[in-house]
């Protein structure tokens, strides 16, 4: 059967631009999905248009544009895909529900949760069909980890814990601004390491261990000001360098938290684990292809296994049985960051054409966007924050 056309229109031209780009080029040699991606036009500033050529030659768009409205409002296009900077993803969004197009959102949402909150409420009302770009979701390991827990092999949960940990910011002379620094400018981003990093790290707990209920923070701001790329001025820094908080999740397990872009050695370390009365689980972004499973007793009958038996066990996520891997290549070896991505879109399009409902859509990540604020209120009232459903 020949696969339905689906016009794409990318809202930005960098880091996130190319992962998604990516995944439209390549979702259909792994997937055999209902749809044929083309890469119909990209949106770039008038003052990137280099970057903005490069950018659609390199990637194979048709066509470019220097007004997103322009943009969302051409007949050709089918799906809008918003990577650009925080601060205008409510504006795009609603444009692109007000448009009736099909959306695609990077993390985080928007820039604070009453944005997020009238974005999903209006993206609701218009029926579109979206998704939010939580891609770590989409790690066959940490789709692996949900399955071990939805399973019953850990049994009733007594504590989460993450980490989300980076070291690109340490040096004073980093500036903020600009096209690759705009996350450390309050004013683009909304928020600094509890929306970029922690964001994701929520997005995962909630999923595999269900809704935090109440948290408590603190963050901090290392260095206090910075110059500005676009001014060359000074200017005061707002966002957080670093968060840690404390949470109490519905289910009453407790939950630890950690983020910074301030831990020398770090790159992109981001590790979840939990620990219950049957078992535990562990997992370490720096090693994607690896969970390390504890089994202590049996799911079913609760009665503890061989002492000798007892033990972390090393899991290599290649196999395939494993989430997502039948798609790829043979057992043994890996697949990298670049196809959580294709993983993501493929389960969208196949919910496109009445398959399993996409998760997380906006109201998901509305969630998430709460939880978020509630951490920021949290550190700068120095107190518990409960959070509703």
């Amino acid at each position: 059967m020949a696969k339905k056309t689906l016009n794409v229109g990318m809202l930005g031209c960098g880091f996130m631009g190319r992962t998604h780009s990516n995944a439209y080029g390549q979702v259909n040699h792994f997937f055999n999905t209902p749809y044929q991606p083309v890469l119909k036009a990209c949106y770039g500033r008038e003052e990137d248009m280099p970057a903005l050529k490069k950018f659609q030659e390199m990637w194979g768009y048709e066509s470019i544009e220097t007004d997103w409205k322009k943009l969302i409002e051409r007949k050709d296009i089918d799906i809008v895909d918003v990577v650009a900077p925080n601060f205008l993803h409510k504006d795009m969004v609603l444009a692109a529900a007000k448009a009736g197009k099909i959306i695609v959102c990077e993390k985080p949402l928007a820039m604070n949760y009453a944005e997020a909150e009238e974005m999903a409420s209006i993206v609701d009302k218009a029926g579109v069909k979206n998704m939010v770009s939580f891609n770590y979701r989409r790690v066959p390991a940490v789709s692996l980890f949900k399955q071990i827990v939805d399973e019953g092999r850990v049994g009733k949960p007594f504590h989460y814990r993450a980490t989300y940990l980076q070291d690109y910011t340490i040096s004073e002379k980093v500036p903020s601004g600009g096209a690759a620094l705009w996350r450390l400018s309050a004013k683009i981003a909304g928020s600094g390491v509890t929306g970029d990093l922690l964001a994701h790290s929520i997005d995962t707990a909630e999923w595999i261990n269900g809704p935090i209920a109440k948290v408590c923070a603190y963050t901090e701001i290392f260095i206090k000001e910075r110059q500005n790329t676009d001014t060359g001025q000074m200017e005061k820094i707002t966002i957080d360098d670093a968060c840690m908080f404390l949470a109490v999740f519905k289910n009453g397990s407790i939950g630890t938290f950690e983020s910074s872009r301030y831990a020398r050695g770090r790159k992109n370390y981001s590790s979840m684990e939990i620990n219950g009365e049957h078992g535990a689980v562990y997992f370490n972004l720096e090693e994607p292809e690896y969970i390390e499973f504890f089994r202590y007793a049996d799911p079913d009958s609760g009665k503890k296994i061989e002492d000798h038996l007892t033990g972390w066990q090393k899991i290599l996520v290649t196999n395939s049985e494993h989430p997502y891997m039948k798609n790829y290549w043979v057992p043994g070896t890996t697949i990298g960051y670049e196809h959580t991505f294709i993983n993501g879109l493929a389960d969208f399009l196949f919910s496109l054409d009445g398959g399993a409902k996409f998760e997380p859509d906006m109201r998901t990540a509305a969630r998430t966007q709460k939880v978020c604020d509630a951490i920021i209120q949290s550190a700068n009232e120095a107190k518990w924050i409960e959070i509703s459903e």
